[in-house]
Order: C-alpha cells, then sequence, then structure tokens
C-alpha cells in the first residue's frame, strides 16, 4: 500500500449531486471520514448539482476541519457546480480557504 492510499481516500462524485442523492453522498463522506485524513472529491465535468450539494460540501468542510482532517477537489468547481455557486451568492462571500477550495485560487496578501 502506497502512502498517498493508506492516508488519503478518493471518491469519484455521481452525475447527479442534488436533494435525492444528499443522503447516499452524506455517508459516503463519513465513512471515509472514520478511515481516512484526506479525502480527495473528483465531481464529474457534467455533474449537474444543486444547493442542496454546496450546503453538504460546506458541512463536510467544517466537520473535516473540526476533526483535524482535509477535503479537497480533484479539480476547481466548473459546469454546474460553478453555476450554483455563482447563483447562490458563494463566490461574492468566499474567503481564502473557499477560494482554494473551490476554485484553486491561492490569495496572497
Amino acid at each position: 500500500m502506497d502512502t498517498q492510499s493508506q492516508y488519503c481516500e478518493s471518491i469519484t462524485l455521481p452525475d447527479v449531486l442534488n436533494i435525492r442523492h444528499a443522503a447516499e453522498l452524506h455517508t459516503k463522506i463519513n465513512g471515509a471520514f472514520r478511515s481516512k485524513d484526506t479525502i480527495l472529491f473528483s465531481i464529474p465535468a457534467d455533474a449537474e448539482a444543486d444547493l442542496s450539494f454546496i450546503q453538504l460540501m460546506e458541512a463536510a468542510r467544517r466537520q473535516a476541519k473540526a476533526a483535524g482532517k482535509t477535503l479537497n477537489l480533484s479539480s476547481p468547481a466548473s459546469g454546474s457546480v460553478l453555476n450554483v455557486l455563482e447563483r447562490s451568492g458563494f463566490i461574492e462571500s468566499m474567503d481564502h480557504e473557499d477560494l482554494k477550495f473551490w476554485l484553486h485560487k491561492e490569495v496572497t496578501l
């Protein structure tokens, strides 16, 4: 077993990231939290997302931070996920950590 797979869980998310699939995704995230320190999510480029997905990921980020664990996206938010972030007002209110997580932007002061 290589070092990355020992400490990092990679989760490829489904193409539909909406309220109907929130419980399933929540279960996956909780399972990964129990066994790994870092979780890397891959969002399909053509995924359809709604606000429940953004809320679930934000809750997971807070849970991870409180537990000393790390969540990352394999690539910056795009497509439907980016559209939901924009329409919901998340983009305008993002702090440094949000920009790094969702958009992979490093902010230097």
